[in-house]
């Protein structure tokens, strides 16, 4: 998974992957002390994962709070005239 992958895909979506690979995350560590050769590189990419699915919806809240900012500035700028 890469960002360029996540950048298309909407909120829900994300959320709904971040939440599962939390999980997996949780259930890989409870396997990972049984095992005698645990498998790091799983680890490491699934924690790789979720930090890139947290940067993308971090990036898409903050467009969001831009867009609005610059609207509610539009509106702000120029208050009718009234006489």
């Amino acid at each position: 998974m890469n960002a360029k992958e996540l950048l298309g895909r909407d909120a829900d979506d994300l959320g709904r992957d971040l939440k599962n690979l939390k999980q997996q995350l949780f259930d890989l560590k409870f396997q990972w002390q049984a095992e005698e050769n645990p498998d790091t590189n799983r680890r490491r990419n699934l924690r790789k994962d979720i930090a890139r699915i947290k940067t993308v919806l971090r990036q898409m809240q903050l467009a969001r709070d831009a867009g609005a900012r610059s609207r509610r500035a539009d509106t702000t700028e120029n208050p009718p005239v009234h006489p």
